[in-house]
């Protein structure tokens, strides 16, 4: 019988920087699935959005809401800060407003705006992560805001 060694620091950084470019996929891709293969089954996403479930299943919905309203929603990832276990991500949501979002009616309006988050991995799966999006810009691009 043979052991698998542990992952070297290298192996572990490039597994973990995979992982992460796998969730973003699950947007561009239009397969909230790959989410199951990104994130521990106990996912935490802080802060929730509203009326988001716990763990990967909670944020399917969400993936597929943005690919309704952005058929050509696209995640472009600028920078990675990372250590073993943890890493911080500045990237940037592209896509033309063709659907409702927030209960905003399509607009047709090409968009862009920025995202920061920061991973907690447990293995090469993300267990943890701490967001914040620009909204405020992108209501801004569309030139209107939710109904409070």
């Amino acid at each position: 019988m043979t052991l698998s060694s542990p992952l070297t620091e290298t192996e572990q950084l490039q597994a973990e920087r995979q992982t992460v470019e796998m969730l973003y996929r699950a947007f561009s891709d239009q397969n909230p699935d790959l989410l199951d293969n990104a994130m521990t089954a106990d996912w935490d996403d802080i802060p929730l959005a509203p009326g988001q479930g716990p763990g990967p299943d909670g944020l399917k919905p969400i993936i597929r809401a943005f690919i309704t309203a952005m058929p050509d929603v696209n995640i472009t990832i600028h920078d990675l800060i990372q250590t073993p276990g943890r890493m911080g991500v500045r990237a940037e949501i592209t896509g033309t407003h063709l659907g409702p979002l927030f209960g905003i009616a399509a607009t047709g309006k090409q968009v862009r705006f920025a995202i920061h988050e920061f991973h907690e991995f447990e293995g090469a799966r993300i267990k943890r992560t701490w967001h914040i999006e620009d909204w405020f810009g992108l209501f801004q691009q569309l030139g209107r805001f939710p109904a409070p």
